[in-house]
């Protein structure tokens, strides 16, 4: 017996609800958009209708346009304040419209986000939102072909295709603004721990802080500039192995929040006093920042504001596919805190 896959046309709600392990009413309300399914059921029978290739009920469900009022939203993982904050724009402004939100995570995973993509664009979900997109090359051109209504949030800086319409916060002014304020305290030896430097957003906190030193005629010392990856793990390291040098930093900007708690935590492991020893500047401005010891001078990223700026933008693109391409870019804020002070004489460099 040869192993066919069913065409589309020949696939029913009952295939659906096997695979997704519903009921077929359940699946009906879905493909209906009548009656009260959970999250979590809706997402499965989605998922079962894009594996199986059950898109032309999905098509017509509609006669307004055949829309599922679905957003699909691809991240690279949940587990940070970060994202928390941008999804938490995002859906509020879904959620004035009655628009469901679909999460994809890629748990960092390059061919998975362009997986994903293709799963999603599939009749899935009207349009999609693309946080820190890490393999965008590899589908922004066919999005834009077909005209799918898309957004990228924190995009990379350097994307050859300006055709994808993006919100963004002024990363390199941030960082920038972060290192001057140490150059102004009187520190000249300030370390930078990046993120990752795939990502546009770290290179564009790393040209922020170069150019800083520069303008302030401070040489620029590769050992006191180490790639992390936005996390606290690799802020810890990372700072070890700073504070290990014959002479050490008496400032580190970090590249997010998250990458500060780690090197005020591998400051402290070393018997060093923050911000007596040590000096700390982190960019995010995430919630935590207020309560770690002592309060965290940061860049404020206005993260919930970007969420719905992003959805408004998508919104816009559902509605309207040929609209004019739009790059939203927002302001970012040195918030400054208790984690800084003028370097102790004794540390002074030069």
């Amino acid at each position: 017996m040869s192993h066919i896959h069913k065409q589309s046309s020949a696939i029913t709600i009952f295939d659906v609800a096997k695979e997704a392990e519903v009921s077929y009413s359940t699946v009906s309300r879905v493909v209906n958009n009548k009656g009260y399914v959970s999250a979590e059921k809706r997402e499965r029978v989605l998922q079962a209708m894009a594996q199986l290739g059950y898109v032309a009920n999905m098509q017509a469900r509609s006669l307004a346009g055949g829309r599922t009022h679905i957003a699909g939203l691809l991240v690279h993982d949940v587990s940070t304040s970060y994202i928390g904050e941008i999804i938490k724009g995002i859906d509020s402004e879904l959620e004035k419209v009655q628009y469901d939100l679909m999460l994809y995570t890629t748990h960092r995973r390059k061919t998975r986000e362009a997986a994903y993509v293709t799963r999603l664009t599939r009749n899935v979900v009207d349009g999609l939102l693309l946080v820190l997109p890490r393999n965008a090359e590899a589908y922004l051109e066919t999005l834009h072909h077909r005209h799918f209504p898309h957004v990228l949030v924190d995009h990379e800086g350097a994307l050859q295709n300006e055709s994808a319409p993006s919100v963004r916060a002024m990363n390199w002014k941030g960082a920038y603004e972060a290192t001057s304020y140490l150059l102004q305290l009187g520190h000249r030896r300030i370390a930078c721990i990046t993120g990752t430097m795939d990502m546009g957003c770290a290179r564009e906190r790393l040209a922020g802080y170069i150019a800083a030193l520069q303008a302030y005629q401070v040489p620029i010392l590769p050992e006191l500039i180490l790639e992390g990856d936005f996390l606290q793990g690799m802020g810890y390291q990372r700072t070890q192995e700073l504070l290990a040098l014959s002479e050490p930093p008496t400032a580190i900007f970090a590249s997010s929040d998250l990458t500060a708690f780690g090197v005020m935590e591998a400051v402290r492991d070393q018997g060093l006093m923050l911000p007596r020893d040590i000096s700390v500047v982190g960019f995010d401005d995430i919630p935590q920042a207020t309560f770690v010891h002592p309060p965290l001078t940061t860049v404020r990223q206005p993260l919930e504001e970007m969420g719905s700026h992003a959805a408004r933008l998508l919104l816009g693109y559902i509605e309207y596919p040929e609209r004019a391409i739009e790059h939203i870019e927002l302001p970012t804020e040195l918030i400054i805190r208790q984690s800084c002070q003028v370097p102790t004489t004794e540390r002074i460099i030069g």
